[in-house]
């Protein structure tokens, strides 16, 4: 915890959310020893690993105009047909997800192994329902759900997944994967399993005629195409004090905190409510149309749209407003909660992530409070979003706290020049 008496006075009374942020810059860590900025990384040497990938080099500068594969696609006959070899005592296995034990067996390994903070006291909780959200979009194939097991014991440590999806990188529309909830057994992780399902993933995508993949991490890699900064929005600050998630300012009483962030009841934009399906043909295009305008960002069609953003219990939540028939404004935020260690009366905080936001009548600052309002009423303690797209113009209107750590992006066996953070319109789970 950084001690916040450090601040200046004058300085702006935030809730300090550091752990939050330590989690946040945790995900997708692929190596725990990774540098976390430009100045730790000149101390580092290269990572061998990446050294062997088609990706660029940290340092190198992609001259104006470039935006192309590193590597051309590969044949199927260049492929390598067999699993890649793995340590002596373990094996793959596909994950079927629609199978209730295979699906609480991903679950337990990501809640006991993926991400934690420091100090060990919140650890990411991926739902069972989320994973399926998140892994089950149009066109999921379940080898892309790569599954490591003992072999004695048949006990899952090992996992990474592919999902497909068309990306916008400036001009061109490039179908790729996104490579997500890479995560080895903390016991296992002297074994070098990591390198070894990226390979994995890496062919049996290219099995499939895919040669590019985004992710994203809180540490450097070779190389970021993309940086962004976290933001947070303390939804129930006397929560967030109480389980030392985040302090009492300097010159701040709880009333006072309580006070500064409080929201209204209820939403004030006339025709804000929750989305349904009959909305998303026109939310769609509202989003599509928006999109265009990024240099980094997805390419929906309406079946992969209703799948990402009509509301799912406890996964996600979209909001439209409607003026006479008309869908003019869209928003939407995903749950994801950490599990709270060690507290006698809180288990679990609950944490509502940005994911995307059009508004063409509303202000931007009205429709995001509302946004807020909607999910203080879903029980969020906290609000977080990136600084990409438009999220600029409210984050600090509406009382978000800087993150103090940034989160990469990577495009695999691509390259091009960096992307502002604004002209970022990807968010992954």
């Amino acid at each position: 915890m950084s001690d916040q008496s450090k601040k200046e006075p004058n300085q702006q009374s935030q809730p300090n959310v550091e752990d939050l942020r330590r989690l946040l810059n945790l995900r997708a860590n692929l190596n725990r020893n990774a540098p976390k900025t430009d100045d730790e990384l000149h101390g580092k040497e290269q990572w061998k690993f990446w050294e062997t990938q088609p990706v660029p080099k940290l340092g190198d500068v992609i001259p104006a105009g470039t935006n192309e594969p590193i590597q051309p696609n590969k044949t199927k006959e260049e492929i390598k047909q067999e699993p890649i070899s793995l340590p002596d005592g373990f094996k793959w296995d596909d994950i079927d997800l629609n199978n209730q034990a295979e699906l609480m067996e991903l679950y337990s390994l990501l809640n006991e192994n993926y991400v934690e903070d420091d100090d060990n006291m919140f650890r990411f909780d991926y739902s069972p329902e989320f994973l399926r959200w998140a892994l089950q979009p149009k066109g999921w194939l379940k080898q892309w759900h790569t599954g490591v097991r003992v072999i004695k014991s048949n006990k899952l440590v090992g996992f990474i997944s592919a999902v497909p999806a068309n990306i916008k990188v400036y001009e061109k529309t490039v179908p790729i994967v996104e490579i997500n909830y890479l995560c080895v057994h903390k016991k296992l992780r002297d074994k070098r399993v990591a390198p070894v399902l990226i390979k994995e993933i890496t062919r049996r995508v290219n099995l499939e005629g895919i040669f590019q993949a985004c992710y994203t991490a809180g540490v450097i890699l070779p190389t970021p195409v993309a940086r962004c900064r976290y933001w947070h929005r303390s939804l129930n600050p006397k929560k967030l004090i109480e389980i030392q998630f985040s302090f009492l300012q300097r010159n701040m009483t709880m009333q006072r905190t309580i006070r500064l962030y409080r929201l209204p009841e209820q939403p004030k934009t006339p025709g804000f409510r929750k989305m349904v399906e009959a909305d998303c043909s026109q939310a769609f295009k509202l989003l599509y149309d928006y999109l265009q305008k990024f240099d980094l960002s997805p390419v929906y069609d309406e079946e992969e749209f209703k799948h990402w953003f009509l509301p799912r219990e406890n996964v996600v939540d979209s909001f439209v407003v409607e003026q006479n028939g008309v869908i003019t404004d869209f928003g939407s935020f995903y749950h994801l909660p950490s599990t709270i260690m060690h507290h006698p009366q809180y288990k679990i905080l609950k944490a509502a992530y940005s994911f995307h936001n059009v508004v063409t009548k509303t202000p931007l600052n009205d429709f995001m409070n509302d946004m807020l309002i909607s999910a203080k009423n879903l029980d969020m303690d906290v609000f977080n979003a990136l600084d990409l797209m438009d999220n600029k113009e409210f984050l600090e209107n509406l009382k978000f706290g800087i993150g103090d750590g940034n989160l990469q992006y990577y495009v695999y066996n691509w390259q091009c020049p960096m992307i502002q953070s604004d002209k970022v319109g990807l968010v992954l789970q």
